[in-house]
C-alpha cells in the first residue's frame, strides 16, 4: 500500500542526503542520467524542476523512437510534473516517488488508454480507452509519480525476445547493429530505463520477464515475493506464477517504486493479506555487506558451458562482494533448478494432493474474465472477443469461447491443481529456508543467466538458466549488472535471492554490492 505522509516526510530527508553519500563527485549535468535521489536533490536546490525533466524523458523517448520501447505515451504527464512542481513550492511532496518519471507495461490499465497488450490483433479488437488504472499504476500516481505511458513487450508478455507483433522487435539499445535481444517479456521497460527514459518502471515475470531484459539491457530487475505486489488490472498470465516487480538503473531506485506498489490488495485473491510496512525499502544500508554471508549455488553456475567472459564476471563479483566484507561460500541447497519440479510433486503426493499445476488452465481463463469484469460493458462478451489472439499464446486454453466461460467459472484461488502448487510451494521453500539458516545464509547469489543476449532471430544458447526456479520458489530476487564485455555488451548480471518476503533485506544486499562494484554503464545511445 502507499506509504502515508507522515511516512513520506522522513523518507525524502534521508534520500536527498542519499547522493552525498553514495554518489561521490560531483551531479550529473543530465538529471535523467542519475538517480531518483539525484532528481530530488536537484529539484531543492532549484536546478530543474519536475516538468523540465518530463519534457525531457518525453523528447528522449520520442528521439529513441527507433529502439520501439514505446507502446504508448500518456497526454496527462505533463500535467502530473506540474502538479508535482506545486507540491513541492507548497512541501508537501507525497514521498520519494513524488514527481518522478516512470513507465508502466503494456498489459496494464491505465485509464483514458487502451491496452494493447503489445498484440496487432488484441490492439484492433480493443481500441477502446479503459476507465481504470491498473492498481500498481494507480499506486504510483497516488505516490505523486509521472506516468509516462506504457513500454512494448512480447504478445501478451508471453515470450522473453521483446518482440510485438504491434511495435515491433525491441531493439538492444546496447548493440550499435541492432540484431541482439533485449530480453523480455519487459523489453520496453528494461530499454526505457536504460536510456534514460524514466527513472524506473513495471515489469511483470512468470518465467524471467524482468530478470531477461535486467541482464541483457544491463539493468536493475527484480521479482519480488509472490504476491507482494498485487496483478489487478493487467492482463493475465499464469496467476500461480505471475510476479509483478520493478526495473530500474539502481537498486535503491527499485525499492523505491517497490515501496509505492507493493501491499495486499482484496482484488487479487493470491496477492498477501494483512498490512505490508515498505519503510525499510526506502532506507537502504549501505554497508550491508559487511559480515553477511552469502551462499554461491554452483548448480546454477553451468562453468563448463558458460562463455568464460560470464564466468569471469561472476568471479569479479564474488570479489567484489568479498572485498565489501562479506563471506562467499559454496552452498548445495537441497532445492535447485534441478529437482525443484520434482519437489513439488513429492510435496503433493506426501499431502495426499492433487498433481500440482504451475499453470492450470482454468485460473488462467478465470483471471482474464476478472480482468474484463473491471472494465465498461459485458466482460464475457469481451472474452469471446479476445480469445482467439490471446489462446494463440497461453494455449491450454479452449479454442471455443462457451468452453472456456465454462472453465472460467471456478475462481482461480480455488483451482484444485494451483493450490495443489502452492502448498507444494510453502513445503519446498520451507525445506530450502531451513537449509539456508542452517548455512548461516543471508542470502544465496548465482549468475542471472549463464550467458549474455543472442541475437533476436537465434534461439537461446542450449544451456539451461534457474530463471523458471525463481518462478516457482516464489522467492524475492534482484538481478544487478556485473559488468559489460569485450563487444560492450552486458555479459552478465548477480542474482540475490532470499527467504520469504525478505525483499528489503535482499535490495540490501544487492545494494551493497552495486556500490562496491558500480558495474551499471549507460548505453552510448541514451
Amino acid at each position: 500500500m502507499p506509504i502515508t505522509r507522515r511516512e513520506a516526510l522522513p523518507a525524502i530527508g534521508l534520500l536527498l542526503a542519499a547522493p552525498l553519500a553514495c554518489r561521490p563527485g560531483r551531479e550529473p549535468l543530465d538529471p535523467l542520467a542519475g538517480t531518483i535521489a539525484d532528481f530530488q536533490a536537484g529539484r531543492v536546490r532549484g536546478d530543474w524542476t519536475s516538468l523540465e525533466v518530463t519534457q525531457a524523458a518525453i523528447a528522449r523517448g520520442r528521439s529513441l523512437a527507433t529502439l520501439r520501447a514505446v507502446d504508448l505515451w500518456c497526454d496527462t504527464a505533463p500535467d502530473e510534473a506540474r502538479a508535482s512542481d506545486e507540491r513541492l513550492a507548497a512541501g508537501s511532496l507525497r514521498g520519494p516517488l513524488d514527481g518522478v518519471p516512470v513507465f508502466a507495461k503494456s498489459i496494464h490499465d491505465i485509464a483514458g488508454l487502451p491496452t494493447t497488450a503489445s498484440s496487432a490483433e488484441w490492439a484492433r479488437l480493443f481500441p477502446e480507452a479503459v476507465p481504470r488504472d491498473a492498481v500498481e499504476v494507480a499506486r504510483m500516481r497516488a505516490a505523486g509519480a509521472v506516468v509516462l505511458g506504457k513500454t512494448a513487450a512480447d504478445d501478451f508478455a508471453y515470450r522473453g525476445n521483446g518482440t510485438s507483433s504491434l511495435t515491433g522487435q525491441v531493439l538492444n539499445p546496447h548493440d550499435p547493429m541492432g540484431v541482439k535481444t533485449p530480453g523480455g517479456s519487459s523489453a520496453g521497460t528494461a530499454v526505457a530505463v536504460a536510456c534514460g527514459i524514466a527513472f524506473a518502471g513495471l515489469g511483470t515475470d512468470d518465467g524471467g520477464s524482468n530478470r531477461i531484459p535486467a541482464q541483457f539491457t544491463g539493468v536493475v530487475g527484480m521479482k519480488p515475493t509472490f504476491g507482494l505486489v498485487p496483478r489487478t488490472g493487467v492482463i493475465p498470465t499464469w496467476p500461480y506464477l505471475d510476479t509483478h516487480g520493478p526495473l530500474a538503473r539502481t537498486v535503491a531506485d527499485a525499492a523505491i517504486l517497490l515501496a509505492a506498489i507493493a501491499g495486499p490488495d482484496p482484488d487479487d485473491a493470491l496477492a498477501l493479506t494483512g498490512p505490508y510496512d515498505p519503510a525499510p525499502l526506502l532506507a537502504l544500508p549501505g554497508d550491508a555487506l559487511r559480515g553477511a554471508r552469502l551462499g554461491l549455488v554452483e548448480a546454477h553456475v553451468p562453468r563448463d558451458r558458460m562463455p568464460a567472459e560470464t564466468l569471469a564476471m561472476v568471479e569479479r563479483a564474488v570479489a567484489d562482494l568479498r572485498a565489501a566484507g562479506a563471506t562467499v561460500v559454496p552452498f548445495e541447497t537441497p532445492v535447485d533448478r534441478h529437482n525443484v519440479q520434482d519437489l513439488f510433486a513429492e510435496a503433493a503426493a506426501a499431502a495426499g494432493d492433487v498433481e500440482p499445476s504451475a499453470r492450470p488452465p482454468a485460473a488462467t481463463a478465470n483471471a482474464l474474465l476478472r480482468y474484463f469484469e473491471r472494465h465498461e460493458g459485458d466482460a464475457r462478451a469481451m472474452v469471446a472477443r479476445g480469445l482467439a489472439p490471446y489462446q494463440a499464446f497461453y494455449d491450454v486454453l479452449p479454442t471455443d469461447s462457451e468452453d472456456l466461460l465454462a472453465l472460467a467459472a471456478e475462481p482461480y484461488e480455488k483451482s484444485p491443481a494451483g493450490q495443489a502448487f502452492a502448498r507444494a510451494r510453502a513445503v519446498v521453500v520451507a525445506r530450502l529456508a531451513d537449509a539456508m539458516a542452517a548455512a548461516g545464509l543471508d542470502a544465496m547469489i548465482y549468475p542471472t543467466m549463464p550467458f549474455p543476449a543472442p541475437r533476436a532471430v537465434d534461439d537461446w544458447p542450449d544451456i539451461r538458466t534457474p530463471l523458471g526456479y525463481g518462478n516457482w520458489t516464489g522467492l524475492p530476487e534482484v538481478s544487478v549488472p556485473a559488468g559489460l564485455g569485450a563487444d560492450g555488451m552486458p555479459s552478465c548480471n548477480l542474482s540475490f535471492v532470499g527467504p520469504w518476503l525478505a525483499d528489503a533485506r535482499v535490495l540490501a544486499l544487492a545494494h551493497g554490492y552495486e556500490r562496491a562494484s558500480n558495474r551499471f554503464a549507460a548505453p552510448s545511445v541514451g
